[in-house]
């Protein structure tokens, strides 16, 4: 079944919702590390701020790399690493190199 017909300003707030929803699950997922969610699905975390800020961008806003970091992670992406980041194991780095070559 085809998705129904909606205007432009239903999308986008539905895209948003989505979005808000996508981050708070990530926040409460800090069990979940970046270097799986990149070997998985190909985008973590800093991946989805990056896209943020791009987003921004292209509005003609300026969002720097730590502030969009802490839209996405509800923290300072420093004060998010030293609680919940992990050593990366020798098979996720080896799999992250196979999935990511010149990442």
């Amino acid at each position: 079944m085809p998705a129904p017909e909606m205007d432009d300003k239903t999308r986008t707030e539905l895209e948003a919702a989505a979005f808000r929803k996508l981050v708070a699950h990530l926040r409460e997922r800090t069990d979940v590390q970046n270097i799986d969610m990149m070997n998985l699905a190909g985008f973590c975390r800093n991946c989805l701020s990056r896209w943020y800020r791009e987003g921004a961008a292209e509005q003609g806003i300026t969002i720097a790399d730590p502030d969009a970091r802490e839209i996405v992670y509800g923290m300072p992406y420093k004060e998010w690493q030293a609680q919940y980041q992990k050593e990366a194991s020798a098979g996720q780095k080896a799999a992250f190199a196979k999935a990511n070559p010149g990442h």
